[in-house]
């Protein structure tokens, strides 16, 4: 495990895991004061929002001296679906169809051409060949979206299809990921995390884990298995390895989570309410939306 995740990383997971929970806004004063615990100092908090901003996935807002950040639709959108994969237990069913992109961007237009593999990577896609990308997944929607971002209509095709050919559907998933790394950092994940929390639910028990450490903790630990997570494109169960380890790792991730929720919600709280002292109506719209 990498000893200090980057402050955007962690300020994604912050808005993934808690603050679209609580009002989907936050006051960068207590964005600091979160990420203190993990060495991240303010000049760095406020170059990754700002960052954020440009990028398009925070908006900001002023009141009096004090600025506000929450997310934009499409900030809430990737929200979303990243706590569809984060939160699964097991593989979806697979519906036997194979999704085929195939794109032509001119190589003035590399910039887009470069995002737009980010984009596909991130959703699930694996390389078949040059330009030519499959999923056995249903993610019409999601590459609606993405050829609306880039305005690449004109570019792109996409088909829906089932293999009659004479590459057996397991072999075309191992021709386009590295199924046995995605397994091995499973594995890591679980290596790392099983002992520790049997030890940890232990202190809890005992009253030897603080609030803070609490969030610490359930903080890292979404942002170490999201990071394991996102490297899988989430392959259906039938066309998957016999010996795979997704299963497990998502059952020690969820029951461990239980386990330090409560302290690390109560610590998470108190500092965000704090942030908006002087709004007592604000208060009000981010306790009905717990």
């Amino acid at each position: 495990m990498e000893s200090k995740p980057k402050t955007r990383s962690m300020i994604f997971t912050l808005f993934g895991d808690y603050i679209r929970y609580y009002g989907n806004e936050i006051w960068v004063g207590s964005l600091i004061k979160l990420l203190e615990p993990f060495d991240h100092n303010e000049q760095s908090i406020r170059s990754a929002v700002s960052r954020m901003s440009k990028q398009g996935w925070v908006v900001s807002r002023k009141e009096a001296n004090k600025s506000y950040y929450s997310l934009t639709e499409r900030g809430k959108k990737r929200m979303k679906e990243a706590a569809g994969r984060i939160y699964r237990m097991e593989p979806a069913k697979w519906d036997g169809k194979w999704r085929t992109l195939l794109y032509t961007i001119p190589e003035e237009r590399r910039h887009i051409r470069d995002e737009l593999r980010k984009e596909l990577i991130w959703s699930g896609f694996g390389l078949l060949s040059n330009g030519v990308w499959i999923t056995p997944n249903p993610l019409k929607e999601q590459i609606y979206d993405i050829i609306d971002k880039y305005d690449i209509k004109e570019d792109v095709y996409f088909f829906e299809a089932k293999n009659e050919g004479f590459q057996a559907n397991k072999q075309i998933i191992r021709s386009c990921w590295d199924i046995d790394h995605i397994n091995m950092l499973y594995e890591k994940f679980i290596h790392a995390y099983e002992e520790k929390m049997i030890a940890n639910a232990m202190k809890i028990e005992r009253g030897d884990m603080s609030d803070q450490d609490c969030f610490v903790e359930r903080t890292l630990l979404v942002h170490y298995y999201r990071k394991s997570l996102f490297v899988d494109p989430s392959i259906p169960k039938e066309l998957l390895p016999e010996k795979w380890l997704g299963e497990r790792a998502a059952k020690l991730f969820n029951e461990y989570y239980q386990i330090l929720a409560t302290k690390a919600n109560a610590f998470f709280k108190a500092i965000y309410l704090a942030g908006y002292d002087n709004c007592p109506k604000q208060k009000q719209i981010i306790a009905k939306e717990e």
